[in-house]
């Protein structure tokens, strides 16, 4: 029997445990995405997650699962189901307002973003970020925004609203744009009372935004609160200084519900 020459002896595959340890990362991967789907409210998100993680460790690419998580991006189309020669539109080639929670985004992230844009403002108490029950409250300070018993925004201001107004085209949430004041009573020329002063101010805000930064009118609402609404004791100036203010609320949920049905309104497509 010879020797076969010149073959080299054959040497042990020492990296076959990648294969299962890549098989382990990715059933890892698959339960924490299960389990970010069986806490979610909605359960149509959650049954898409749970089948976008089938269709992955089938072998679709794991991209999906991210998708499912994440939504749709602003550039989404409608998808289209085809029933014979009728093509059925899932998704409205012209949206709607929001009306139910299906519709509504995760404000948390957003709010994350906007607190990394306006840094600066937040930084030197121009602007207050705060999470409450109907939505994320982008509250300017008066000062920040209007001059004293005034209601025409100063111009300094305009990069402070464009940074809101470019993430508010970005999610479907309706907001409420709402003027609050002190409660020393204002009575001039221009506006007899702090109820007009304050109304005012929030269709300033509302102009400003539609006009000059393009958010859709339809998505936004205005109210003027007075002297009625203070977070602060109006007997003392600092108290007073941070009552007059005005608020670009993000409405949830929750603050969707005080909003009036605008089923037949429509936006823009985001």
């Amino acid at each position: 029997m010879q020797r076969d020459r010149g073959r080299q002896p054959e040497h042990e595959n020492h990296d076959r445990w990648l294969v299962s340890y890549a098989d382990f990362i990715t059933l890892l991967f698959a339960f924490f995405v299960v389990m970010f789907a069986t806490a979610q409210t909605d359960k149509s998100r959650a049954q898409q997650v749970s089948d976008s993680v089938k269709k992955a460790l089938a072998g679709q690419p794991m991209s999906r699962v991210v998708s499912a998580i994440l939504g749709p991006g602003p550039n989404a189309k409608p998808r289209v189901e085809h029933a014979g020669k009728n093509p059925r539109i899932q998704e409205s080639e012209n949206p709607r307002m929001p009306t139910g929670p299906e519709h509504l985004a995760d404000l948390l992230p957003f709010e994350m973003i906007l607190r990394k844009e306006l840094e600066e403002e937040i930084k030197s108490g121009r602007v207050q970020l705060n999470m409450g029950p109907r939505g994320l409250t982008i509250s300017f300070r008066q000062a920040a925004l209007f001059p004293s018993g005034e209601d025409v925004i100063a111009p300094d201001a305009y990069p402070s609203i464009q940074k809101i107004a470019r993430a508010m085209t970005q999610i479907p949430n309706p907001a409420r744009l709402e003027g609050h004041t002190d409660s020393i009573p204002i009575h001039n020329s221009r506006f007899r009372s702090n109820w007009e002063l304050s109304a005012a101010r929030s269709i300033a805000l509302l102009e400003l935004l539609t006009k000059r930064f393009e958010v859709p009118a339809v998505k936004i609402s205005i109210a003027g609160y007075a002297e009625t609404a203070p977070i602060a004791d109006n007997g003392t100036d600092d108290g007073r200084t941070r009552n007059r203010r005005a608020d670009i609320v993000i409405l949830n949920e929750t603050g969707l519900k005080g909003e009036p049905e605008r089923t037949n309104s429509r936006i823009p497509e985001f």
